[in-house]
């Protein structure tokens, strides 16, 4: 299993959790998709997420949800735990925090289609939930990200 892992080029996974202190995109990792002729849904929940308010230095709670058709390459769960975890000392307002995390994961594994969702906890009586979302351009993934981002609904 280990050789497997490491023909992976999996660095994170069975070993010592060394834990980021800022935002650290470079602790996300993939593996080889072993069905990529296949559309399927893959679905991560952190309910746990916190960033700080770029602007007062508190911290923000969030349930984040990225769902995913993966391509060739697929985000392995550790490092994405870590990646996500890297967020509590970063900051950044709910959205960019949203639409950072897409653009990783696409530059990562260049997915079909991607969506992400933060479900931002009530600060001064008022809850943010962006979405952002991204389908493959030239394929039916392109189109399917328009249909799902005009009838979005939480």
């Amino acid at each position: 299993m280990n050789q497997t892992r490491e023909q992976e080029g999996l660095q994170q996974l069975g070993r010592t959790t060394n834990y980021p202190t800022d935002y650290a995109p470079e602790m996300l990792e993939t593996f080889l998709n072993k069905h990529p002729e296949n559309d399927y849904w893959v679905q991560f929940n952190c309910p746990e997420f916190t960033s700080l308010c770029p602007i007062t230095g508190q911290p923000d709670f969030a349930e984040i949800r990225i769902q995913y058709l993966p391509g060739e390459r697929m985000v392995e769960s550790k490092s994405l735990k870590l990646y996500l975890f890297s967020f509590r000392n970063h900051g950044d307002f709910h959205e960019d925090c949203v639409n950072v995390i897409m653009k990783d994961l696409i530059r990562l594994m260049n997915p079909k289609y991607i969506e992400v969702t933060g479900i931002f906890t009530p600060r001064g009586g008022i809850s943010i939930y962006p979405y952002a979302n991204y389908g493959r351009p030239g394929t039916k993934y392109e189109a399917m990200a328009e249909h799902r981002m005009l009838s979005h609904n939480l």
